[in-house]
């Protein structure tokens, strides 16, 4: 089979193409022919980062038919069409998945819809729930243009959040979001990001995380889930009154499990009636890996970048 690595840190031109041999599932693992991977910034970031050993491999979103199942599996089995986050060695033919992240692609249904819709949108879901944002709130979501972030900004409207303000490097995306409900759009290069509101949610970091904080109103709520890391002044929570709390979906499928399984089954639900539209920017072999790393990293996505093998 066909994978992608890294032997060096750097951009996208150090990704590889290799032949390797075809992986073993283990116990409570699932043996997927991956029909399409879902590029996350996490998984680009990591290239970058010379804390990752090499020779590197990446992980993201996959779907596909299961070939076999490792020990101990219940509730899937050879044949079943699923999707699943996987933490490495998702950028190839033939992936292992871990079960306690997989769900079945329904019949109506097919794989690049799943790595578009099920895992930015558990991530969306889940920042929503952890801000604890109910409808009488403003939210800000930076990123808002990413695979992640314009599912969370037409799931803020289906729940009735009463403003909504979409984050992102370029204006040039506004249109983009307005289609997709936003109320406002600002760029982070902006002085002004307008009146304060009582939610943010985070998925870029860096030195966008700052801003981010002191956007929010007295008492305001921030849910970090990105990868890019930042610093905040201490001071800054204390005076404001301020919370930031961290997700990260593997913590949040496990302990919040019955509420996990429910936004897989809502997910599919608004995809069904046509009230979520999970957007692909572009469609890449898998060979072109590189490419779909340099979208990524242009900020130039508006959706889901997806490689198929």
């Amino acid at each position: 089979m066909r994978r992608i690595r890294h032997h060096e840190h750097g951009g996208p031109e150090v990704l590889r193409l290799e032949e390797a041999d075809v992986p073993e599932p283990g116990p409570g693992e699932l043996l997927v022919r991956a029909e399409a991977i879902g590029v996350t910034l996490p998984s680009v970031r990591r290239v970058r980062d010379e804390r990752t050993a090499l020779p590197g491999v990446l992980g993201g979103e996959v779907a596909g038919p299961v070939l076999a199942v490792g020990a101990g599996v219940d509730g899937f089995a050879v044949g079943d069409r699923v999707t699943s986050l996987t933490l490495s060695g998702s950028y190839a033919d033939i992936v292992v998945a871990p079960t306690f992240l997989a769900s079945r692609i329904p019949d109506d249904a097919d794989a690049v819809d799943a790595v578009a819709l099920v895992r930015g949108g558990h991530v969306a879901l889940a920042a929503l729930v952890t801000g604890a944002v109910t409808p009488s709130d403003a939210v800000l979501i930076t990123g808002a243009a990413s695979g992640a972030g314009h599912l969370a900004v037409q799931l803020a409207k289906l729940q009735g959040v009463r403003r909504v303000v979409a984050a992102v490097g370029s204006r040039a995306k506004a249109d983009f979001l307005r289609g997709l409900g936003a109320d406002e759009v600002v760029a982070y290069d902006e002085g002004d990001w307008g009146e304060p509101v009582d939610v943010v949610l985070d998925g870029v970091g860096g030195d966008v995380l700052p801003r981010a904080l002191a956007a929010l109103v007295p008492g305001g709520r921030l849910v970090f889930f990105g990868s890019g890391g930042g610093t905040v002044p201490a001071f800054d929570l204390l005076a404001g009154g301020k919370t930031i709390t961290g997700l990260t979906m593997g913590r949040f499928s496990v302990i919040h499990r019955d509420v996990y399984e429910r936004h897989t089954d809502d997910l599919w639900t608004y995809h069904r009636e046509k009230r979520l539209t999970a957007v692909v920017h572009a469609e890449i072999p898998l060979a072109d890996a590189a490419r779909a790393h340099e979208i990524i990293e242009a900020r130039a996505n508006l959706g889901k970048v997806v490689l198929r093998p």
